[in-house]
Order: C-alpha cells, then sequence, then structure tokens
C-alpha cells in the first residue's frame, strides 16, 4: 500500500485553501513599505530610515499562553489573534518604537481551513490597530503532536527607534509622574490561576452568566488585549517619556521595577484605579490576596507612562483630546523598594 502525506494526517490542500481565504484579510493590514505578497519564503519590508539618524529596529516576540483554552472551550477563535499581536506590540512601545511589521505561527494537530482563517482575522485586526503590517506567517499541521481540536499561536513584530529616543527608564528621576491607562479585563496573562480557580475550584463552565459582568464568563474571559499604539504612540513622538510599561505577567509587582533606577521607587496609590469586576470576583472566588493580585494581574492598568511633572499639563491635555482614558497614579520618589502601592 502507497501512502501519502494525506494519510499521515498532513492535508496540503486545506493548507492552500486557508491560503485563499486569508489572502484579502492580510491585505487590509498593508502599508507604506510592504514589499512583498501572501504566499513567499519570506516577508519583505523597506525602511524608510530618511527620518532617523540612528535608526534601531526594536523586536518582539510572545504568545497567548493559557488563554488558548477558553477559546477552545466556547469554539470561537476571530480574538484571540488579537491578543498575540497586542503581546508583541505593546512590549516594543515600552522601548519607544513605532511598529513596523508581525507575523505569526499557529502549529494545529487538524488544520481546518476556516478555522485557522477566523484566527487570521483576528492577527489581521489587532495588526490595524497596533499599525504593524503582517508580511507573513506559518502554519503548521502536526497531527499527534497538537489534538485536532487544539493549536498554538505565536507572534513576532519589529518596530523602530532613533538610537537618542529610545526610551529604558534610565532618565527616570524623582517627582516624575505616574500615569496608567486602563486595561480591557484580563488581558492575556494569569489565565492557568484564572482556569483554577474559576473551572476547578467554583466549577463553572464558560456559558454561565454572571450578573456582576453582565456577560458569560466565557464572553469576559476572552475579551481581546488592548493594543496601545494609538494612544502611545503620538505621546512618545511629542512628549519625553521617560518610562513605559507593559502589565502582563507578574503584575505591578514586577514590571514596573523593570524601569526604575535603584534608589528610586514608584509610589502608586491603587485606590484611583477603577478595577473591573472581573478581578473583584476572581479575589473572592480564589480567596486571594491584595499582594498576590497585583503580582499577577493588571488589576484594570494595561500600560503604565512615566512622564516629566513639567509636561503632565500638556501630556493629559493631549490624552483627552484623543478620547484616551488615564488615572495620574502616583510619582516616582526616594526609595529602596523600586514599587509600593498603597
Amino acid at each position: 500500500m502507497k501512502l501519502t502525506y494525506k494519510e499521515a494526517g498532513v492535508d496540503k490542500e486545506a493548507g492552500y485553501k486557508q491560503v485563499q481565504l486569508i489572502k484579502d484579510t492580510i491585505k487590509k493590514t498593508y502599508r507604506e513599505g510592504v514589499l512583498s505578497d501572501i504566499g513567499g519564503f519570506a516577508g519583505l519590508f523597506q525602511l524608510n530610515t530618511k527620518s532617523y539618524k540612528e535608526p534601531v529596529l526594536v523586536s518582539g516576540t510572545d504568545g497567548v499562553g493559557t488563554k488558548l483554552k477558553i477559546a477552545f472551550m466556547m469554539d470561537k477563535h476571530n480574538t484571540i489573534g488579537e491578543d498575540c499581536v497586542a503581546m508583541c506590540v505593546n512590549d516594543i512601545l515600552c522601548q519607544g518604537a513605532k511598529p513596523l511589521f508581525f507575523l505569526d505561527y499557529i502549529a494545529t494537530g487538524k488544520l481546518i481551513p476556516e478555522k485557522m482563517a477566523s484566527i487570521v482575522e483576528g492577527i489581521a485586526n489587532g495588526c490595524i490597530k497596533g499599525e504593524a503590517a503582517l508580511i507573513g506567517g506559518e502554519t503548521a499541521e502536526m497531527p499527534g503532536f497538537y489534538k485536532e481540536d487544539e493549536y498554538d499561536l505565536a507572534g513576532f513584530c519589529v518596530g523602530i527607534v532613533d538610537r537618542k529616543n529610545i526610551i529604558d527608564g534610565s532618565k527616570v528621576e524623582e517627582g516624575d509622574i505616574i500615569l496608567g491607562l486602563p486595561s480591557t479585563g484580563i488581558h492575556s496573562n494569569g489565565y492557568s490561576l484564572v482556569r483554577k480557580i474559576v473551572f476547578e475550584k467554583m466549577k463553572f463552565s464558560v456559558e454561565k452568566y454572571i450578573p456582576e459582568l453582565k456577560s458569560t464568563l466565557g464572553e469576559e474571559l476572552l475579551k481581546p488585549t488592548r493594543i496601545y499604539t494609538k494612544a502611545v504612540l503620538p505621546l512618545i513622538e511629542k512628549y519625553n517619556i521617560k518610562g513605559i510599561v507593559h502589565i502582563t505577567g507578574g503584575g505591578f509587582y514586577e514590571n514596573i521595577p523593570r524601569i526604575i533606577p535603584d534608589g528610586l521607587m514608584a509610589g502608586i496609590d491603587v485606590s484611583k484605579i477603577n478595577t473591573p469586576e472581573i478581578f473583584n470576583l476572581l479575589a473572592k472566588w480564589g480567596d486571594i490576596s491584595e499582594k498576590e493580585m497585583y503580582s499577577t494581574f493588571n488589576m484594570g492598568i494595561g500600560m503604565v507612562l512615566i512622564v516629566d511633572k513639567n509636561e503632565i499639563g500638556e501630556i493629559t491635555s493631549q490624552l483627552k483630546e484623543m478620547g484616551e482614558e488615564f488615572i495620574q497614579l502616583g510619582e516616582i520618589q526616594r526609595g529602596e523598594e523600586k514599587v509600593s502601592l498603597w
């Protein structure tokens, strides 16, 4: 008996169909600099370096983690790609970089073209919000490695910044003001703890309606991670933004210290945060301490900016003009703790 690749579990025709389904979706993300089309061996992007004296490429890669399990449980796949883009784009924004392009990698047990196209739809939507072109990707069918109805998802983003404008926290000083930009919910971190609380301890299903949330549990848990390009990039280009923190895994206690120089600390008044109800419920259901919550989740603040106190009025005025919500969380003080919450 002669075997074929299809009989081994890999359907090449399904792969060809997927490419056809996603072509138009991907083209919506194209911007100046894209030189290649889908289907090539690599994505091509031409750098316009005329606006930069010393252009530096900034890259970031990440996945979505166990939030994917919620997508599997709900059989809803058109938003999870947006999370993947957000995790990468938000990270390079922290260095002051302007996003340029994004690539994705999807690995699955069985390639179902319509499902893969739905994932790419979310990736493309994320790229549009993040102002990054989707110039390539890879879908790998791996029977026997992944379950047929499951997949993994990762991404890679590249941006550009002038060397003199790199943001790394080295210019942070006493008296600088700390601003917080709200999150849309849990975003894409802490889901191993979320699933343990919600599905193992509380025995809830994703279909359970939660009155406090005014939605089902699944709808709340699958809310896409917010992408901050349109809020942050105009500020980076105009003002002296000294530090930017993407609040991801590790929450406030792990992420904020990464940009605080020795001898200083970020003094933050958490009472000013309008904490989304999902966090209050998780703390109650799981009997989790406040410190553990702020060590694991974003608690309603997805991105933190540290700005010059002399520019705070102009920066907050611009945020208001752009229709962006913000919270003045505190200021940089003398101290050895790096971050102090009260």
